[in-house]
Protein backbone atom coordinates (compact mmCIF):
# COMPACT_ATOMS: atom_id res chain seq x y z
CA UNK A 1 0.00 0.00 0.00
CA UNK A 2 1.11 3.38 -0.99
CA UNK A 3 0.11 6.78 0.48
CA UNK A 4 -0.07 9.83 -1.51
CA UNK A 5 -1.74 13.19 -0.12
CA UNK A 6 -3.73 14.95 -2.57
CA UNK A 7 -6.78 17.60 -2.39
CA UNK A 8 -10.09 16.94 -3.19
CA UNK A 9 -11.92 19.83 -4.63
CA UNK A 10 -15.69 19.92 -6.49
CA UNK A 11 -16.16 16.21 -7.14
CA UNK A 12 -11.99 15.73 -8.26
CA UNK A 13 -8.82 14.17 -6.31
CA UNK A 14 -5.80 15.87 -7.35
CA UNK A 15 -2.59 14.04 -6.16
CA UNK A 16 0.01 16.02 -4.89
CA UNK A 17 2.76 13.84 -6.86
CA UNK A 18 2.21 11.58 -9.33
CA UNK A 19 1.79 7.88 -9.27
CA UNK A 20 3.67 5.67 -11.78
CA UNK A 21 0.58 3.29 -13.63
CA UNK A 22 -0.95 2.66 -16.31
CA UNK A 23 -3.32 0.24 -15.03
CA UNK A 24 -6.94 1.52 -12.84
CA UNK A 25 -5.57 0.99 -9.39
CA UNK A 26 -8.42 1.14 -6.58
CA UNK A 27 -8.01 3.87 -3.94
CA UNK A 28 -9.31 4.55 -0.29
CA UNK A 29 -9.73 8.45 0.47
CA UNK A 30 -9.74 9.91 3.96
CA UNK A 31 -10.74 13.28 4.27
CA UNK A 32 -8.57 14.27 6.94
CA UNK A 33 -10.58 17.67 8.32
CA UNK A 34 -14.26 17.50 9.74
CA UNK A 35 -16.78 18.39 7.57
CA UNK A 36 -20.28 18.04 7.93
CA UNK A 37 -21.59 15.55 5.26
CA UNK A 38 -25.64 14.66 4.66
CA UNK A 39 -25.94 10.83 5.01
CA UNK A 40 -28.44 8.95 3.11
CA UNK A 41 -30.42 7.55 6.41
CA UNK A 42 -30.61 11.04 7.57
CA UNK A 43 -28.40 10.19 10.62
CA UNK A 44 -24.93 12.47 11.51
CA UNK A 45 -22.19 11.47 13.93
CA UNK A 46 -23.78 14.40 15.82
CA UNK A 47 -27.03 12.80 16.46
CA UNK A 48 -25.12 10.35 18.89
CA UNK A 49 -24.22 11.48 21.99
CA UNK A 50 -22.62 9.07 25.19
CA UNK A 51 -24.37 11.68 27.77
CA UNK A 52 -27.46 11.64 25.83
CA UNK A 53 -27.84 8.07 25.93
CA UNK A 54 -27.13 7.87 29.87
CA UNK A 55 -29.87 10.62 30.04
CA UNK A 56 -32.29 8.32 28.43
CA UNK A 57 -31.38 5.13 30.10
CA UNK A 58 -31.60 6.50 33.78
CA UNK A 59 -34.71 4.81 34.78
CA UNK A 60 -33.83 1.64 33.13
CA UNK A 61 -33.95 -1.02 35.49
CA UNK A 62 -31.78 -4.24 34.20
CA UNK A 63 -29.40 -4.91 31.73
CA UNK A 64 -29.97 -2.65 28.38
CA UNK A 65 -28.33 -5.40 26.48
CA UNK A 66 -31.40 -7.65 27.75
CA UNK A 67 -34.14 -5.08 27.70
CA UNK A 68 -33.05 -5.02 23.62
CA UNK A 69 -33.35 -9.00 23.29
CA UNK A 70 -36.59 -8.93 24.81
CA UNK A 71 -38.25 -6.45 22.40
CA UNK A 72 -36.48 -8.09 19.68
CA UNK A 73 -38.03 -11.10 20.63
CA UNK A 74 -41.63 -9.66 21.25
CA UNK A 75 -41.69 -8.15 17.55
CA UNK A 76 -40.80 -12.03 16.05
Amino acid sequence: MVAVVGTYQNGYVKLDKDYPTDNPVKVIVTFLEDVEVASETGFSITDFSFSKSQQNLENVKGSFSEAVVEERRATV
